[in-house]
């Protein structure tokens, strides 16, 4: 399978040069053009020379009045993830059959991309020239890619084909050039995070950091279609044919646990930031009235296959997150190429500002960019933390089913406190 890697470069390249959308030209640019490409490339990464404190937007549909919110806030870059857009709100809010199953965002359908729908871009246009025209930067991201259609719509079942199937990182691959030809220019745009959370290894019998071991499951996938690895490089090959400036976020395995940077390898190109998200301990993050509200922060929490009893406060935060830190020196990548991506609890879980201020407090320590999620989605209210720590109000749920945005009131929120000092760079 060693071989494999080789072919599949050669086979985007051959791609990228029969495609519609002509890469650039190899011939050396005259000195004057090199110089502004330069110039160009580094304005887009210079935003993350010094660290950088934002959110997440995954909404139903465009909500440009949400960058407006965002910027009063201090938030300084919104991760957009424009997914739902492709489906109807009887799915997303009523539990309704999927009227468009089979329609994916942008890549038209997961089994086969076949070009970037049109209609979808543009809308992802208006959206993100709404953001440049309210100051606000905007990192893209994609919850489905060919042969990785997102779980949530995917009847909750896992998509791997893509970690089964060297085509469909091929089909990926080509989608990001079509997508960035588009979108180098656009001044709003400061990444492109290539896919969020992916999980190889929930295709090939991993599944549990807590009781597995990283390496020997690493061994057994490597220069397979299941090595994250090979994808990115597939991927981030296929971007720099049309745009060498755009910074690209790739995130670390197993749902972007920070455990899964055992195995991540940096990537030869300057202009790559490496992310993870922040969940853990999830049986604590994930608790809702249905689960019920058995576990609190700072606290004790069963974790993993096995149950294990272990004690969660800053100390123990600290010490899951340490893989990224020891891979970073390890590799020598500096604390502005590292992005603690998503991290959030349920605000009604007891606790949950505290939770919320130790992890920015170790973000903050260790100089990593950081994106709290989420501002304002409106298909869960869990993460909304404006709310507080109580239900939403009738008014709240009456606007959603309108499609409106709910009314913002003035409420009692710790939590909230914890991410506008945080924001605002106060302790």
């Amino acid at each position: 399978m060693k071989n494999s890697k080789a072919f599949i470069v050669l086979t985007l390249l051959l791609v990228v040069g029969c495609s519609s959308v002509p890469p650039q030209a190899n011939p050396e640019l005259k000195k004057e053009e090199k110089k502004e490409e330069m110039k160009e490339r580094n304005e887009k990464l210079a935003f993350w020379d010094g660290q950088r404190k934002g959110t997440n937007f995954m909404n139903s549909k465009s909500l440009p009045e949400n960058y407006d919110a965002a910027k009063e806030q201090n938030i300084e870059f919104i991760r957009l993830a424009p997914d739902k857009w492709a489906k109807d709100s009887d799915y997303l809010f009523n539990d309704k059959p999927d009227a468009n199953p089979d329609k994916d965002f942008l890549i038209g359908n997961a089994d086969k991309y076949e070009g970037i729908v049109e209609e979808d871009f543009a809308e992802l246009k208006a959206d993100l020239d709404a953001a440049e025209a309210r100051g606000s930067k905007v990192v893209l991201t994609v919850l489905s890619l060919p042969g990785d259609r997102w779980r949530q719509f995917n009847n909750y079942k896992n998509d791997d084909r893509i970690w089964k199937d060297f085509s469909y990182h091929e089909q990926a691959a080509v989608f990001w050039r079509d997508l960035a030809s588009r979108l180098k220019d656009h001044p709003a745009v400061i990444g492109y995070n290539v896919i969020n959370e992916p999980h190889p290894e929930t295709a090939t019998g991993f599944h549990d950091f807590w009781t597995q071991d990283y390496s020997e499951w690493y061994s057994s996938v490597e220069n397979t279609p299941a090595d994250l690895n090979l994808l990115y490089e597939t991927i981030v090959t296929a971007i720099r044919t049309v745009d060498s400036k755009t910074p690209i976020i790739v995130n670390s395995g197993l749902y972007a646990t920070p455990w899964a940077f055992k195995y991540l390898k940096p990537i030869d190109d300057e202009n790559v930031l490496y992310a993870f998200h922040m969940y853990e301990p999830y049986e604590l993050t994930s608790q809702n009235k249905k689960k019920g509200f058995t576990y609190e922060y700072p606290g004790t929490v069963k974790v993993g296959d096995n149950k294990t009893e272990k004690a969660f406060n800053k100390e123990a935060l600290k010490e899951f997150l340490e893989p990224v830190a020891q891979w970073a020196k390890e590799h020598n990548i500096p604390a502005n190429r590292i992005v603690a991506e998503e991290f959030g609890t349920n605000r009604l879980v007891k606790g949950a500002d505290q939770y919320m201020a130790d992890l920015i407090s170790i973000f903050d320590d260790f100089g990593w960019h950081w994106a709290f999620y989420a501002f304002r989605e409106d298909t869960w209210d869990g993460m909304d933390y404006e709310l507080g720590s109580k239900p939403p109000t009738w008014e709240y749920w009456q606007a959603i089913e309108k499609g409106e945005q709910p009314p913002r009131k003035v409420v009692d929120s710790p939590i909230w406190e914890v991410l506008k000092k945080g924001l605002e760079g106060k302790e």
